[in-house]
């Protein structure tokens, strides 16, 4: 069963494991709507034969439904596993599903039903901190994606003269949008983990971009694309995104619901509002990098990685194991991953975050097209406070960073 929003591989995940399971004589039951009826009498399932999972091995989507239904611990009931003989629970998706299976586990053992439940964890965003550095699923190939459409909307900004503001998805953490914007050579990235020194607001978000838009058109560039990260949304206090100037839908809670509203529009918004103030003539236009990521076709490299983790699902089982993430390492070495080994006090799994101190990072942030103190005396003509928009200054990095590129002859 699958749980949370979809992501390229699923269906090879889903594939894999009926194959090699088939192949012992078992039979695989597929469960639509992830826990929502599992407990009602009311589960929707399929019954998984070779010719099912074969034809949905390279598809992307997910054969099963989905839902983010996270059950109560007074609605389970051990009748589905009963009635089904069921030998192990296999889940797919983020670190909710994988706790909740843990739950049904200690459940079922209490009403003397016996089961192993074992996880394949599931992301676009490449936050879950999976041994050996390896990716999540899925993530290669939402990167494919994105690089697709953005290659494509730069050679438009180089066609027209103008800018495009990209919003990529990624809540905690910005992997995604840093490797599309590093991969497109786009001028400016902008994710949660550069504001490690200052604090995350609207403004340095806006004065970023314009650092970028100014910079390239004092060096006689007229075009360009920033990519800003969905996350700097979710690190933002409330009262600032509430007074932003957009209007928002609310919560029952008094949260702006920031999944009705497109932030790419939002920034771009706030960018053209303070180029009018500056008297700037730059045209910008948002484009949202979002849903259309997570149902593309897995690239071959999701290919390969879900069939190694779904024929590792089977190695963990006969194994015994249980209460378990399925992983592997750079060799194709499966491994369990438990979940009391990678959790916080809290039961929650920490994010695993962009390294902005390796190399790749500090190479790609250190060549940023953006404005430095050299630039100042050519900006003021343009911009009274130049040092308001000065990148290192606004992240409050040091100068020794920087990559100062030669200038213009």
């Amino acid at each position: 069963m699958c749980a949370g929003g979809p992501a390229p591989g699923i269906n090879t995940v889903i594939s894999t494991i009926a194959k090699v399971f088939l192949k012992d004589g078992y039979k695989i039951i597929g469960i639509h709507d992830g826990y929502k009826n599992l407990f009602n009498g009311k589960a929707e399932t399929v019954n998984i034969n070779f010719h099912y999972a074969d034809r949905i091995f390279p598809r992307g989507g997910s054969t099963l439904r989905m839902s983010r239904y996270k059950p109560k611990d007074e609605e389970f009931s051990p009748d589905f596993f009963k009635e089904n003989n069921v030998k192990l629970l296999v889940t797919i998706g983020g670190d909710d599903t994988a706790s909740t299976s843990n739950r049904i586990a200690k459940y079922l053992a209490k009403k003397k039903v016996s089961i192993q439940n074992i996880h394949v964890p599931k992301t676009i965003d490449n936050d879950l901190p999976l041994p050996d550095g390896m990716p999540t699923f899925g993530f290669n190939s939402a990167k494919d994606a994105g690089v697709e459409i953005g290659n494509i909307v730069y050679e438009d900004a180089r066609t027209s003269g103008n800018w495009f503001v990209i919003s990529s998805m990624g809540r905690s953490a910005g992997h995604l949008a840093f490797e599309i914007g590093a991969s497109c050579h786009f001028p400016i990235i902008v994710i949660p983990e550069m504001f490690n020194k200052t604090k995350i607001t609207l403004n340095k978000i806006v004065n970023l971009i314009i650092s970028s838009m100014v910079k390239r058109m004092i060096d006689g560039v007229n075009y360009g694309v920033a990519i800003v990260s969905e996350g700097i949304f979710h690190s933002l206090d409330a009262e600032e995104i509430k007074n932003c100037g957009i209007t928002f839908t609310y919560d029952a809670h008094g949260h702006p619901e920031l999944g009705n509203v497109s932030k790419a529009h939002i920034i771009n918004v706030l960018v053209q509002r303070r180029l009018k103030e500056l008297d700037i003539q730059i045209k910008s236009r948002p484009v949202e990098l979002g849903y259309e990521l997570r149902c593309h076709r897995p690239v071959a490299y999701d290919l390969t990685l879900c069939t190694v983790l779904g024929m590792g699902v089977k190695k963990l089982y006969e194994k015994g194991e249980s209460g378990c993430i399925v992983s592997t390492t750079r060799d194709s070495t499966v491994v369990p991953i438990f979940l009391k080994d990678v959790e916080d006090k809290n039961g929650k799994i920490p994010p695993r975050l962009v390294d902005i101190n390796t190399e790749f990072s500090q190479l790609v942030l250190g060549d940023m097209h953006v404005l430095t103190e050299r630039d100042y005396d050519k900006v003021k003509k343009l911009i009274p406070i130049p040092e308001a928009y000065d990148f290192y200054r606004l992240l409050e990095w040091d100068y020794s960073q920087a990559i100062l590129r030669p200038t213009p002859v």
